[in-house]
């Protein structure tokens, strides 16, 4: 029975080995220091017992060292032995004398045990948890690829090879995203919360680092050092700014990234939900920089204030909307990458500037349209009366993001200053 309970002990310790990944050293260490836990426990000190632990033959071994004293003068049953006792087993033995005897480690008893179980249990928990932040926090920045087990509201849940979980909380998720139990998924390891002793491995797939190693893995140069990326700005899901710069000039850096007709940018694309990659070019001059990251807008010129980084972009009325971009997308991505506040300004081509002296600016008009309607406005570039006038109506509801309705209102009240000029074609359908 005692043989039996404890080869059930070492199968369990070899489950864990199988199981949890833990070498062997480290598994011995492990069950010794139970062992030893238990006995300290049990008899007040493990100092004199030797313990032997054999996982390749599935057993253990323990035995008690206690010292040869005269009849009658045991004053420590633990650590001491009669001469008559200790004759029993080996007749030769003389006081002062060590005698080591094995001990059935089931006859301390089921509570002993049971404390034995659990404290290996805690141990190899610890061990395991310990695996997993170690491996983990090295890997932050890497891409991974898991598969999908539980897909809920606030976050997808992954295993990876070893079956360790892995979070995908939503807010790492693209828009658009969407998960199937079973499926592989990629994603980036963002960061490793072990604030409560349990690792949480944390993926992303909204990081601009995400977006950063899926075009180390398609660009040759860049894993090569050729190219190096400077700085990337993400909206996930809707579009993204990457700055590259090349150490051979030999080598395009914009066109090797892209690849002929964007063929290495293709996969990129799909695995990010069609978000657009607009690769430019690096260069240690502001004003540049600014230029190619408004792209593909023309800029006339650019007034910056490198101390407080807010410029002032002048560009012709008609390049404005490209510059600002649907919902203002371009020139936020614009200011991420470049770090800078911009503000765009309309600048009418010389010889118009009698125009501007019969224009009206959209403030003017906060008595007749609602102010949260002419903030839209202004935020795609149209800061005037005419600037809107002149924008196809098309344009003003998708860009402002307006009802037809309230653009056929602002279009009516602008229209009504300028009683006098032709009809133009942006007017609102009329019923048949």
């Amino acid at each position: 029975m005692a043989k039996k309970q404890n080869n059930e002990l070492i199968d369990t310790f070899q489950e864990f080995k199988e199981t949890k990944n833990i070498d062997r050293a480290t598994l011995v260490s492990v069950l010794e220091e139970s062992f030893r836990n238990v006995i300290a426990k049990m008899k007040g000190t493990d100092e004199n017992y030797d313990v032997i632990v054999n996982p390749d033959k599935g057993d253990f071994e323990i035995y008690c060292n206690r010292t040869v004293v005269p009849d009658g003068e045991v004053n420590d049953p633990n650590m001491e032995i009669s001469l008559s006792d200790a004759r029993q087993i080996a007749d030769d033995y003389e006081v002062g004398e060590d005698v080591s005897e094995p001990v059935d480690f089931s006859k301390f008893g089921r509570r002993a045990i049971l404390t034995l179980r659990q404290t290996l249990a805690s141990r190899i928990l610890e061990l395991e948890h310990d695996a997993l932040y170690n491996k983990y926090k090295d890997m932050v920045g890497d891409v991974i690829s898991a598969e999908v087990y539980q897909v809920w509201h606030k976050e997808v849940l992954l295993l990876d090879e070893e079956g360790n979980e892995l979070l995908l909380p939503k807010n790492e998720q693209i828009p658009g995203d969407f998960f199937r139990k079973g499926e592989p998924a990629r994603a980036v390891v963002a960061r490793v919360d072990n604030s409560t002793g349990n690792p949480k491995i944390i993926l992303s797939r909204t990081s601009p680092v995400f977006l950063q190693r899926l075009l180390e893995a398609e660009v040759p140069e860049i894993a090569e050092g050729i190219i190096t990326i400077r700085k990337i700005a993400r909206v996930p899901g809707e579009r993204a700014k990457i700055a590259v710069e090349s150490f051979d000039d030999r080598v395009d850096p914009v066109g090797a990234c892209v690849g002929v007709r964007g063929s290495r940018v293709h996969g990129i694309v799909r695995e990010l939900k069609g978000e657009n990659l607009d690769v430019i070019q690096w260069t240690s001059n502001p004003q540049l920089l600014i230029a190619r990251a408004l792209g593909p807008a023309e800029i006339n010129s650019i007034n910056l204030d490198q101390e407080s980084k807010h410029c002032e972009v002048y560009l012709n009325p008609d390049q404005v909307s490209l510059a600002i971009g649907k919902g203002g997308l371009n020139i936020r991505l614009a200011s991420m990458l470049t770090d800078t506040v911009i503000d765009v300004y309309r600048e009418l081509p010389e010889g118009e500037d009698e125009e501007l002296e019969d224009d009206i600016h959209l403030d003017d008009f906060k008595d007749e349209i609602d102010e949260w309607v002419i903030e839209e406005l202004k935020k795609n570039g149209w800061t005037t009366a005419r600037s809107v006038l002149e924008a196809p109506r098309e344009m003003l509801i998708k860009n402002a993001d307006l009802e037809e309705e309230t653009v056929d209102e602002v279009l009516r009240i602008l229209k009504a200053e300028f009683p006098d000029e032709e009809e133009d074609g942006n007017q609102p359908p009329t019923e048949s």
